[in-house]
């Protein structure tokens, strides 16, 4: 058996909240012993995890609040405990550091060089540019130039790296020079068969108290999600439309701000609720009627982000509403999965999806399903790591 060492800060055990991409991979590798090593505060919810299960194991990590040094040093103790259990534990063949925070990766070369492994990053976000697009740091800022310097130098050290949309790969290519020998497309995916229904559709309805016309997000609640153009929507339909709901689950740093907006403008179409296990999700997305993918209008967006949420719909059947153009509309209208608008254009795209026929609306689930299975199956995901794996240590 290979050993593989897989670091991300914010990986989920199973039956907690969060991303199990890396899980439900590992599970699919033959050969292959995988340790995943994330921070002992789940990203959501911020509580403790002290799951020690097969292929997952956490470290401390600072508490934070918010995007201010805390929050930095938060990443800082995740990359020393991350360094400290490769350096001590069994050597691995193959160490796998995964962003967005470029620390992960750091760590993650670190171990590789001092164990004598092969080391691949995966850039699930275009990280820091996404700062600068988001108005967070300057582009002539100290800490954006240093940022720059550590991302360039994690590129041309890794022996592969792991991308998740095309338009990363042009940048790395176009921008960043990096042969295209040395990139491998593994995007965001999602298995229908997981997403099946667990019981009848009234059943989970009345377990979830939804009634109407539920449109739901499932996610983050940061800046980067544009939950503000949920209620702008909201805001917008509440009169000519009052059957619609807007149900959004999750948890985040601007969770608080958006649920007193939504109490200040008298939003009673819109429902919030906390965060909920991956393995909920399926009874959740079986008991609404649309599932909402929403993104801010940056520019990176059209290009850079492969929407495990999206897929996470589509797998469970669901029409498809998102917001965010480039190669997320694409996706939706190659699987012909439901309506892609344009950033602020969610109040118009539920109007449409309302004023269509429920056998239009079955048809796109069953498109978006079928897509699912045909191209972003964890199955088909977990093909490309194993062959990449095997390639770096054969």
């Amino acid at each position: 058996m290979k050993r593989l060492l897989l670091l991300n800060h914010f990986a989920a055990p199973r039956g907690a909240p969060g991303g199990t991409r890396h899980l439900e991979l590992a599970e699919r590798l033959t050969g292959w012993q995988i340790t995943i090593v994330a921070a002992n505060r789940n990203y959501f919810t911020r509580d403790t995890v002290n799951d020690r299960s097969a292929h997952y194991r956490t470290v401390w990590t600072a508490p934070y609040a918010g995007n201010g040094v805390m929050r930095i040093l938060n990443w800082v103790t995740y990359a020393g405990g991350a360094i400290a259990v490769g350096l001590c534990g069994p050597r691995p063949d193959v160490v796998y550091g995964s962003s967005p925070h470029l620390l992960a990766g750091l760590a993650g070369w670190i171990v590789a060089r001092l164990r004598r492994a092969r080391f691949v990053l995966e850039i699930r976000d275009l990280w820091p540019r996404v700062l600068v697009d988001m108005d967070q740091v300057r582009a002539d800022s100290l800490i954006y130039r240093m940022l720059r310097v550590l991302e360039t130098f994690l590129y041309r050290n890794a022996d592969a790296i792991v991308v998740m949309a095309d338009g990363v790969r042009r940048v790395l290519e176009d921008e960043e020079g990096i042969p295209t020998e040395r990139i491998v497309d593994i995007p965001n995916g999602a298995d229908p068969v997981a997403f099946d229904r667990p019981a009848a559709r009234d059943e989970l309805r009345r377990e979830f108290g939804l009634s109407g016309f539920v449109v739901a997000y499932t996610g983050a609640h940061g800046p980067p999600n544009g939950l503000d153009l949920v209620l702008d929507a909201a805001a917008k339909i509440a009169h000519d439309l009052p059957e619609v709901c807007f149900l959004l689950v999750g948890d985040g740093a601007v969770k608080s701000a958006l649920v007193a907006s939504a109490r200040e403008r008298g939003l009673d179409n819109v429902v919030f609720r906390e965060a909920i296990a991956k393995d909920r999700m399926p009874a959740l997305l079986g008991a609404v009627d649309v599932g909402l993918h929403v993104l801010a209008d940056i520019l990176l967006f059209r290009y850079g982000v492969s929407p495990n949420k999206l897929f996470d719909y589509m797998a469970a059947g669901l029409p498809v509403i998102t917001n965010t153009p480039g190669e997320v509309a694409a996706i939706v209208g190659e699987a012909g999965a439901g309506i892609a608008c344009p950033p602020g254009g969610i109040a118009d795209a539920v109007r449409e999806i309302i004023a269509v026929d429920a056998s239009k609306r079955a048809e796109w689930g069953a498109n978006g399903r079928a897509y699912m299975a045909r191209t972003r199956s964890r199955t088909a995901l977990g093909v490309r790591l194993q062959n990449l794996l095997d390639g770096l240590t054969s």
